[in-house]
């Protein structure tokens, strides 16, 4: 493939920070996601998730951050 196998998503809707959500996302929903902050000032605010994985896990995946985000979006 010609790309990364990441999406960047902000998560300003939950209120959080970006590594506080990646935090309550693990607990949470057992969804690891990293902080953009990792990545620069620029990323602040945004979490990156990688979708390097079977059709299945991401469609579970997905759920349980939709789950995750009626609750804190």
């Amino acid at each position: 493939p010609r790309g990364a196998f990441y999406a960047f998503p902000s998560v300003a809707a939950s209120g959080m920070s970006d590594e506080v959500f990646c935090e309550r996302m693990l607990h949470e929903e057992r969804v690891a996601v990293v902080p953009g902050s990792a990545f620069g000032a620029s990323g602040s605010g945004f979490v990156r998730a990688s979708y390097a994985t079977s059709e299945e896990n991401i469609e579970q995946a997905l759920e349980r951050m939709r789950r995750f985000m009626l609750r804190h979006g």
